[in-house]
C-alpha cells in the first residue's frame, strides 16, 4: 500500500519532487522559491521543453543540484477540479513508481484538492501480486511513501480521511474481482463479506437451505449444475438511525438498497460459452464485488445514511443436474420463468434478490449492478455503464455523480410494463421467459428485472463494459476497476446523508 503523508509547506533540500502547474500560471509558492534556489533551472527546463502547463503535459529534470529528479505536470487552463487533481496524483505515482519515496509541492492548492491528489495516487498504485512468486525486484514498484507539502496539513488530513475509506472500498472490490474462481467461490465470497463486521456492518449469510426455505427458485436454479452451493449475503450499515444493541437493535429506516449480481464463474451452463475468453468470466461477480466494496466505504467513512447491500452468489456450470433450456422455475415473487438460455443467468439471480430487498426493507431507492449483457458493450463500448431507470430523479442523481467521479453512466430506454420491449419476454407457457432475442438485448434484460421491482424507484446499471479495463487509465491500472464504488458513494454523499 502507498503511504500518504501531509506536511507543512517548507522547501525540501533533496529527493524526488513533483510539481503541479496550471496552464499559463507560472511558478508560484514553493515552486518559485525552488526555481530561485536552482538559479532559474526550472524556468529554463520549461522553456526548453515548451512546457506551458497544458493538461497532461510533463517535463523532467534529472539530478538538478542536490535533487534526484524534479517532475512537472500540467493541470490545464481550467479551474482545477477534484477529478483533475486525482488524475495528477495518478500520473505522479505512475511516473515515479521506481522511486522509493517522493514529495509533491501542493502548497498552492486548497486542502480538498491536495486530498484528491493523494486519492488519485493511491488508486493508481493498486496492484494484485498475491499469486506472483518469481517476479524480479526490478519489475516491482518501489514507491511506498508519498508526502504532500501543503499550507494546512491538518485540514488536508481531515479531507483525505473519508477519501481513504473510499479507496479501501475500491481496493476490496478490485481484490474480489481479480481473484480466480477456484479461490473465490460463493461460500468464500460470503466469508469475505462477513469481514465487514469489523467496520460495524451487520452481515447475514443465507445458505442454500435458507434460500430453499424462502423459495428462491430463480436464483437457486443457476447453481444447480455446480458442486458449489449458492448463497445470498445481506449487509446493513445503519449510519443514520444507529445500530443499537440487543433488543434495542434498530432496523434500517427508508434505506437505500444496493443489489449486486455475484456469478463467481459463468460458463454459460448448458448454453455454454465459447472457450476463447471464458477465463474472463471469473469477474462476472463484479456487481456483487462493487456492492461489498461500497458497503465497506460507507461504513469506513461513517456515512450518515441507512444503506443495505444484498448480493446473490452462485456459480453457473454445466452438468447432469444443470438447468436446461426450456425448464420453468418459480421465483421468490411467485412469478414463473421459462429459461430459454442458461447463459442469461444474472437476471435470474437478481430477480429474487431485488424482490427480497423491497419486501424486507421497503427501500426508498434501489440500485442494482451487474455485468449483465454483452449487448451493452456493443452499444456503449467501455466508456459508459448502461443505466436503466423507472425514476427520473434517481437517474439524474446517478448521472451527476458519474460526472463528478468519472464513473459515467448513459441512460438507456426502459418501457413501462405492457409496451413493446416488455412484450418480447412474454412466454407461451410461463409468466415470462428470460431472454427476448438478440435485438435490444440489454433493454429486454432490464425489462425482465423491472418485473420484480413493483414500481419502486429503481435503477439498473449494466457494468459489463466497465468492470475490467484492458489498459491503464489515470487512476486505474489495467484489470479490475471497481466501477461503481465511487459512483454510488458520491450518490449517497450528495443526496442521502442527513
Amino acid at each position: 500500500m502507498l503511504d500518504i503523508a501531509f506536511a507543512k509547506a517548507t522547501l525540501p533540500k533533496s529527493g524526488v519532487l513533483a510539481i503541479p502547474l496550471a496552464e499559463g500560471a507560472g511558478l508560484t509558492g514553493l515552486a518559485a522559491a525552488l526555481d530561485e534556489g536552482l538559479e532559474g533551472a526550472l524556468t529554463r527546463a520549461m522553456e526548453a521543453a515548451s512546457f506551458t502547463g497544458k493538461k497532461g503535459q510533463s517535463a523532467t529534470l534529472l539530478a538538478p543540484a542536490s535533487f534526484k529528479r524534479i517532475f512537472l505536470l500540467g493541470l490545464g487552463k481550467d479551474s482545477v477540479s477534484a477529478r483533475v487533481a486525482e488524475e495528477f496524483g495518478g500520473a505522479v505515482q505512475n511516473a515515479l513508481v521506481k522511486e522509493a519515496e517522493a514529495t509533491i509541492l501542493a502548497d498552492t492548492l486548497d486542502a480538498s484538492l491536495a486530498a484528491h491528489i493523494a486519492l488519485g495516487a493511491r488508486l493508481r498504485a493498486y496492484r494484485f501480486d498475491k499469486y506472483r512468486t518469481t517476479q524480479k525486484d526490478d519489475d516491482k514498484p518501489k514507491l511506498s511513501e508519498l508526502t504532500l507539502l501543503v499550507a494546512e496539513p491538518a485540514k488536508s488530513r481531515a479531507a483525505y480521511a473519508p477519501l481513504a475509506a473510499v479507496a479501501e472500498g475500491v481496493e476490496l472490490t478490485r481484490n474480489l474481482v481479480t481473484e480466480p474462481a477456484n479461490e473465490l467461490f460463493p461460500e468464500e465470497f460470503s466469508r469475505r463479506a462477513e469481514g465487514l463486521k469489523k467496520l460495524g456492518v451487520k452481515v447475514e449469510v443465507f445458505a442454500k437451505k435458507d434460500l430453499e426455505k424462502l423459495g428462491f427458485g430463480s436464483l437457486l436454479c443457476v447453481g444447480w449444475g455446480s458442486a458449489r452451493d449458492s448463497y445470498m449475503v445481506v449487509m446493513q450499515w445503519l449510519g443514520a438511525s444507529g445500530p443499537g444493541e440487543g433488543k434495542k437493535a434498530k432496523k434500517a429506516k427508508d434505506p437505500i438498497a444496493f443489489i449486486g449480481k455475484g456469478v463467481c464463474f459463468d460458463t454459460g451452463g448448458i448454453s455454454i460459452k465459447p472457450a476463447a475468453g471464458m477465463e474472463d468470466m471469473k469477474w462476472d461477480m463484479a456487481g456483487a464485488g462493487t456492492v461489498t466494496g461500497l458497503m465497506a466505504a460507507l461504513a469506513g467513512r461513517k456515512a450518515k445514511v441507512d444503506a443495505v447491500g444484498l448480493i446473490g452468489l452462485v456459480e453457473n456450470m454445466p452438468s447432469g443436474t444443470a438447468i436446461r433450456p426450456g425448464d420453468v422455475v418459480k421465483s421468490y415473487s411467485g412469478q414463473t420463468i421459462e429459461v430459454i438460455n442458461t447463459d442469461a443467468e444474472g437476471r435470474l439471480v437478481l430477480a429474487d434478490v431485488l424482490y427480497y430487498a423491497q419486501q424486507r426493507f421497503s427501500p426508498k431507492y434501489m440500485v442494482d449492478l451487474a455485468t449483465l449483457t454483452g449487448a451493452i458493450i456493443v452499444g456503449l463500448g467501455h466508456e459508459y455503464a448502461g443505466m436503466f431507470s423507472n425514476n427520473d430523479e434517481l437517474a439524474e442523481k446517478l448521472i451527476a455523480a458519474g460526472k463528478e467521479t468519472g464513473e459515467k453512466v448513459w441512460r438507456m430506454p426502459l418501457a413501462p410494463l405492457g409496451e413493446s420491449y416488455d412484450k418480447n419476454i412474454n412466454s407461451e407457457i410461463a409468466d415470462m421467459k428470460n431472454i427476448g432475442g438478440r435485438p435490444g438485448g440489454s433493454i429486454t434484460a432490464a425489462q425482465f428485472l423491472q418485473r420484480f421491482v413493483n414500481g419502486k424507484p429503481w435503477a439498473h446499471l449494466d457494468i459489463a463494459g466497465m468492470a475490467w479495463a484492458a489498459k491503464d487509465t489515470p487512476t486505474t491500472p489495467k484489470g479490475a476497476t471497481a466501477f461503481g464504488v465511487r459512483l454510488l458513494d458520491r450518490l449517497v454523499a450528495d443526496n442521502f446523508e442527513g
